[in-house]
């Protein structure tokens, strides 16, 4: 260099790191005490990040065949920090880990799980019925990432006629939990039907804002049916305890309150085709019996012709009216069924004025699907157009 000072390579000034910690007695068999987070393990093998309230630092610990510690637990670890020159990554080597009580924030998570146990907060006795007919849904979860998008496929899946409300909230963080607990409040005396409080999976501390007593209240205090999608099947918060449904993940609370639209129209078909079978066999059933008795009151009736022919009138009269009964009543069950087929049926929001866009045979929901010069399909009440994307303008 022209000022006269020597650079070193990565490989030299790594190596000269890698010197130091592995010369330094002092760090040999070190004992550290902090909280276990981000806890994973393969093969054998178990990583994790030790913490406490100003700092962390990465372990691992080679010999885990027998690792009965989860996120959260409060530990002693003995070991030796080394330094690896290809990752550029200083790990703590764990040779023994010990229990050291319970984590800090563990035990708050415990201790307020105990106290709103006491006060009736989980009791199933207070838990609401979900609604039958569900037609929109509050969701209480970020506006970025895969659970909203997730939530909303399984829907369009399932029953596209479902709105989906969107109360975009921090899921972890500073002050989540009051935004949290903002949305749910929010979305309550809104115009939907239920509520789902959702956010993917994450380490004991990211999910830290869903067991907090705000959240917790806000949970027990709503009047709408509150399901909780929080974090992945394996991890359990306050919120679920507080909701009135539990779901392992977003997708499941999704499948959960959205009524499959294409079962449904099926089971209805089906019930249809076995009404009109029942009425056929009801006419038939009938018509047999009414000319059974016609031909028994006829040959009877050329020895009683005078009592005969005032029985034949009434018996007559009497089987006409049950005959157009039972018509009656299956065909108002069928208008009754079909009315609600036709409620179903996709094709009633277009004679609205509205109109459905395909790409691909693919139904397109939101605009993040379509780009500039895409070609679409635009299926309207009375036909289709074929139309070419020229400018997209995203909703503010």
């Amino acid at each position: 260099m022209d000022n006269g000072i020597k650079a070193l390579t990565v490989t030299q000034i790594s190596t000269y790191f890698k010197q130091i910690f592995d010369a330094e007695e002092m760090l040999f068999n070190v004992c550290v005490i902090g909280e276990i987070s981000g806890l994973s393990l393969v093969r054998g093998v178990a990583y994790f990040t030790l913490k406490d309230e100003n700092a962390m630092m990465s372990c691992v610990c080679f010999d885990a065949s027998n690792f009965s510690y989860n996120n959260g637990d409060k530990v002693l670890l003995t070991g030796t920090p080394r330094y690896y020159i290809k990752g550029g990554k200083l790990n703590f080597n764990v040779s023994k880990i010990e229990k050291y009580g319970q984590g800090e924030l563990y035990q708050k998570f415990l201790e307020l799980l105990g106290e709103l146990e006491k006060k009736g907060y989980f009791d199933s006795a207070i838990k609401k019925q979900m609604p039958k007919d569900i037609k929109r849904i509050g969701v209480v979860t970020s506006k970025e990432g895969a659970v909203i998008q997730d939530i909303i496929n399984v829907r369009t899946r399932r029953n596209p006629q479902i709105d989906i409300v969107l109360f975009p909230v921090k899921v972890q963080g500073v002050n989540a939990e009051y935004e949290i607990a903002n949305g749910i409040e929010t979305l309550d005396n809104y115009d939907v039907d239920l509520i789902i409080v959702a956010r993917g999976g994450g380490s004991f501390e990211d999910l830290a804002p869903f067991n907090t007593r705000v959240v917790a209240d806000a949970v027990h205090n709503a009047k709408k049916f509150i399901v909780s999608a929080v974090g992945h099947e394996t991890d359990f918060s306050i919120c679920d305890y507080c909701s009135d449904m539990r779901a392992p993940t977003p997708s499941a609370a999704a499948e959960l309150v959205c009524d499959d639209f294409q079962l449904k129209a099926k089971n209805l078909f089906e019930l249809i085709a076995r009404l009109k079978k029942s009425i056929n066999a009801i006419y038939l059933d009938k018509h047999q019996e009414y000319f059974s008795l016609v031909n028994e009151l006829i040959n009877n009736y050329s020895t009683k012709s005078v009592d005969y022919e005032k029985k034949i009138v009434a018996l007559c009269s009497k089987l006409k009216f049950l005959i157009m009964q039972k018509v009656l009543m299956a065909e108002n069950n069928l208008e009754v069924i079909n009315s609600k087929l036709l409620k179903m049926n996709p094709s009633d929001v277009l004679r609205l004025g509205y109109a459905t866009l395909f790409k691909n045979n693919e139904v397109i929901s939101n605009i993040s699907k379509l780009k500039i010069g895409d070609e679409v399909v635009v299926k309207m009440r009375d036909g289709e157009i074929d139309a070419k994307i020229n400018n997209i303008r995203e909703k503010k």
